[in-house]
């Protein structure tokens, strides 16, 4: 795996954007979560890696990651 957790779990049709945690220290590293349009993310439907670097990414707000931003999914 690249350094950006980018595999797309198997999502409810539908979503069509995502939660980007882009790094302080790394650049072109992030951590992308399925969202809906307003950043919402369902975090029952997450696989347990993503959803535990999701949690991760939350924890280190400012410390490693930059706050996210709510892009459409490619």
């Amino acid at each position: 795996m690249t350094t950006q957790i980018s595999r797309r779990p198997a999502i409810a049709p539908g979503i069509a954007h995502e939660l980007r945690f882009a790094s302080l220290h790394n650049p072109g590293r992030c951590i992308v979560v399925p969202c809906d349009e307003s950043g919402h993310v369902d975090i029952d439907s997450l696989p347990e890696r993503l959803r535990v670097a999701y949690f991760g990414a939350r924890a280190m707000l400012g410390r490693e990651y930059l706050f996210p931003t709510v892009e459409r999914a490619h």
